[in-house]
């Protein structure tokens, strides 16, 4: 049997890709291959992976919202550190996202 990577599959701006019957193992694996600097959003619930590939409205919305809650916190002089992109994993609940 010849195994598939998810980094061959494509999935179009605006789309969304479902995989059934995928194991945590096989989602940590899935993980592991897209990298650090992937554009997809991965959620996966019991054995359930869904690959989305936001559209470029989405970025820009982010990016505004971002710009402006920073601002807000500059003037009320509270402290905030910015991060990127971040996976949130339960093995034990079989969630991540």
């Amino acid at each position: 049997m010849e195994l598939v990577r998810i980094s061959q599959i494509e999935t179009l701006q605006g789309q969304t890709t479902v995989l059934h019957d995928i194991d945590w193992q096989q989602y940590e694996n899935i993980l592991e291959d897209l990298g650090e600097s992937y554009t997809q959003r991965i959620t996966y619930l019991n054995g359930i992976l869904e690959v989305e590939m936001p559209l470029p409205e989405h970025d820009k919305a982010k990016v505004l919202i971002s710009y402006f809650v920073q601002a807000l916190l500059d003037e009320m002089q509270i402290d905030f550190e910015a991060f990127g992109s971040i996976t949130f994993k339960r093995k034990d609940k079989l969630i991540g996202l």
